[in-house]
């Protein structure tokens, strides 16, 4: 069953992420990516998996270290956990890197990419997300053109 509960956290993710890299402008992406409730379900499974080493998973963040959280992750359900935690927050850091890349005017080919690097490694996704919507906000504006002017040289 743990098996099955690893993989299925990703599957509940996985059409968020393809309605966000695949779909970008559909109507339907936007709605979906704006709703915090993507990540129930995967939260869901994420309960069903920490559940049976709640003990140790309590212990892993009461008084966090090392060596106790190498012992929770060595559980099959405590990697399970920590995996079907992982994939939540990574849903919810690339719905907003999504939202805010809309909002920016981002080409979808720039934010496709970023969000496939942030499914597998969200860290250096967002980062890199961070990235190009400092450099966005920091360009300069295109200079105003006047009526008469096409603003070609």
């Amino acid at each position: 069953m743990t098996v099955f509960l690893f993989e299925l956290s990703f599957y509940l993710a996985a059409p968020v992420w393809l309605l966000m890299i695949l779909a970008p402008n559909w109507s339907w992406t936007s709605r979906v990516a704006a709703s915090p409730l993507t990540v129930v379900p995967i939260l869901m499974v994420y309960l069903g998996l920490a559940a049976p080493v709640f003990p140790d998973l309590w212990a892993a963040v009461r008084e966090p270290d090392l060596e106790t959280f190498r012992a929770l992750v060595a559980l099959a359900d405590g990697a399970g956990a920590i995996w079907a935690q992982v994939i939540a927050w990574d849903l919810l850091i690339g719905q907003w890197i999504y939202l805010e890349a809309h909002r920016m005017g981002l080409h979808p080919l720039v934010t496709g990419p970023l969000l496939v690097l942030t499914i597998l490694l969200s860290p250096i996704g967002m980062l890199l997300f961070l990235a190009v919507r400092t450099a966005r906000r920091t360009s300069p504006a295109p200079a105003p053109t006047t009526a008469g002017q096409s603003g070609l040289r």
